[in-house]
């Protein structure tokens, strides 16, 4: 079931007595366990009726205490479990799962990865109440993410913008709906997200970056990458080494991909490759730069320069150094 479905439910008062909220992703398991908490109880109601414990600080006893107690004044009782992944007696709830108490909604917060399917406690809560598996946002679903969740607060944001966020903050969710927040708030309702606004507020330079730097070292843009590597020199926390290599390996595995794949329109890359159209695009453009064999000499020079950026035969050079030597020998060895 999709998580804005829930949330909708939630919002109509339509409770499940039972919620198994799992996975990867911790920003949807909040989303919803902070909903059940906002409608299930009024203010007044949350003190004598709302219960939140903690996976490793509480045990089995004092936990199905609080799920078989009765409401105080009124319609249920919330009973929360987070941080689930660090109960150990989790599956002994499987009784209380075949029948739980009909005035009590009980929700399991378990974070950072997936309960195992085929335990018989998950099926006891799939069959009396609802599941929800929060999976990782992947690489290539992430610009598409951020812009339905932008237009979803009531803006509009630009391609550049779009990709600068989903390259720099990752697959942070929670960090992404922040920043969108802080922009909303600062630009006012109705307004588009420009990179400019990224680079004021967020603090993430739309010229000077790793993501214009990947892209200017496939394009074979020698000023423009030289001029990157030398703002990264007096700005060493926008552009670190162990950073910026693994980007690199990330594109030349790409582009290596592409010389084999035989479907080469930008919708077969994508598909292929699992990347947003745009990106696909992209890295279309820039095969032309670089053939299979260039490819595979480039990709020897990443492994020799991730030793030396972790200090293995290296002892004099900087960062700084390593990274104009590696940029120079990929673009004119």
């Amino acid at each position: 079931m999709d998580a804005s479905l829930i949330i909708k439910d939630l919002q109509d008062k339509k409770f499940a007595p039972l919620y198994f909220l799992h996975g990867e992703e911790s920003y949807y398991i909040d989303l919803i366990s902070e909903g059940i908490q906002k409608n299930a109880l009024a203010d007044h109601e949350r003190d004598f009726n709302q219960t939140i414990l903690y996976g490793k600080d509480t045990d089995l006893l004092a936990l199905q205490s609080e799920l078989k107690s009765y409401p105080l004044m009124a319609e249920r009782r919330l009973v929360l479990l987070k941080e689930a992944q660090d109960f150990k007696q989790l599956e002994a709830l499987e009784a209380y799962a075949e029948a739980p108490t009909p005035t009590t909604i009980f929700v399991v917060c378990y974070k950072n990865k997936s309960f195992d399917a085929r335990k018989k406690i998950l099926k006891s809560f799939a069959k009396n109440g609802l599941i929800y598996k929060s999976d990782k946002i992947r690489d290539y679903q992430l610009p598409d993410w951020i812009a339905k969740y932008v237009r979803s607060v009531g803006l509009q944001i630009n391609g550049k913008a779009t990709m600068l966020l989903a390259e720099f903050l990752g697959a942070d969710l929670g960090r992404i709906t922040n920043e969108v927040e802080k922009l909303r708030i600062v630009l006012g309702p109705n307004s588009s997200i420009t990179d400019q606004h990224i680079e004021q507020h967020i603090g993430i330079s739309k010229d000077y970056n790793i993501f214009e730097l990947v892209n200017a070292v496939a394009q074979k843009q020698a000023d423009k990458v030289f001029k990157i590597v030398q703002y990264f020199e007096y700005n060493p926390k926008a552009g670190e080494l162990v950073v910026i290599i693994p980007a690199f390996f990330k594109l030349f595995s790409q582009l290596m991909r592409i010389h084999f794949t035989p479907n080469k329109s930008r919708e077969g890359i994508a598909s292929s490759l699992g990347v947003h159209p745009f990106v696909a695009g992209e890295l279309l453009a820039s095969r032309q730069h670089y053939d299979p064999k260039k490819i595979a000499a480039v990709i020897a020079l990443l492994h020799e320069y991730d030793l030396k950026a972790k200090g293995m035969g290296n002892s004099q050079m900087s960062s700084a150094e390593l990274l104009k030597e590696l940029v120079f020998q990929i673009l004119f060895a």
